[in-house]
């Protein structure tokens, strides 16, 4: 049995890359993990992965968790979702708001102006507005029972320039939520957090030219940091704040599934270190 068994998770966009490695670390420790996605079986000949696929190895590993189809584009089946969970568990201990929506076409040499303008409503819904909906609806669980982690998975998108203008900006507006829902939530016991990660082997990067996987942190990596803030008794002291995997790693002692801890990130979020709390 793990630190949080008897406990329920919920993981967005979870069929694949960091939501799947996320919904498999709770499972791990013990977490009943409601995971969504647009994907129930592996429809992608190029990129696969589905939230079947993911309750399947759970299951396999010896946990718990329940597939619910979301497109988090559409509120009504967002509303469903928190619906079912409190309906099914009557509690909700944990949220990772990891769903996010890049375009197919997204390449960081061509300039904002030559790419559609749709680029900002499918980066921004799925990602930044996902996350204020699910944390809304989180809240509204979480406030009563006078605890609860509301993650949200984040980059460091937010200070500097990946891929695309608009996903940086999606990035600081996801740091912006994390620090300003902490506020109101804080007297209530309920912690919010952006966490980034660094390099993540996904299958859309093991798929990219060039890329050094040795020098990338696997997906259940950024798992098991949330598995460690989820366990934490203390984890209000981190409430508001962006934190690195590799500041999570060093401050609770995990590694990675081959015992290495990744290359340290060459930028951390602005404000106190992860690594010297208070």
């Amino acid at each position: 049995m793990g630190e949080l068994t008897g406990t329920v998770a919920i993981v967005t966009g979870a069929s694949r890359g960091i939501g799947k490695g996320c919904a498999l670390e709770l499972a791990a420790a013990g977490s009943t993990v409601y995971v969504t996605g647009r994907t129930l079986r592996d429809e992608h000949a190029d990129l696969s992965g589905s939230l079947g696929a993911t309750v399947a190895e759970i299951e396999g590993e010896g946990g718990r968790a329940v597939a619910v189809r979301c497109d988090h584009t559409h509120d009504d089946e967002v509303d469903a979702l928190f619906d079912r969970v409190s309906r099914e568990q009557g509690r909700l201990d944990v949220v990772v708001n990891n769903a996010f929506r890049v375009p197919a076409a997204m390449d960081p040499r061509v300039p904002f102006w030559e790419t559609p303008v749709t680029d900002w409503d499918a980066m921004l819904d799925v990602g930044t507005r996902s996350a204020y909906v699910c944390a809304h609806h989180a809240a509204g669980m979480m406030v009563p029972a006078g605890r609860g982690l509301i993650v949200n998975v984040s980059s460091a998108g937010a200070i500097r320039f990946f891929h695309h203008l608009v996903y940086g900006i999606g990035k600081a507006a996801l740091d912006r939520l994390t620090k300003d829902a902490a506020r109101p939530l804080g007297p209530h016991g309920v912690a919010v957090v952006s966490v980034w990660p660094y390099l993540v082997s996904t299958e859309r990067v093991r798929q990219m030219p060039g890329i050094d996987l040795s020098a990338t942190e696997s997906p259940r990596f950024v798992g098991r940091g949330i598995v460690a803030l989820a366990s934490d008794t203390d984890r209000m002291r981190w409430t508001g704040r962006a934190l690195t995997t590799g500041a999570l790693s060093r401050e609770y002692g995990f590694t990675d599934l081959d015992g290495r801890l990744p290359p340290d990130q060459p930028w951390q979020p602005p404000g106190p270190s992860a690594s010297a709390p208070g």
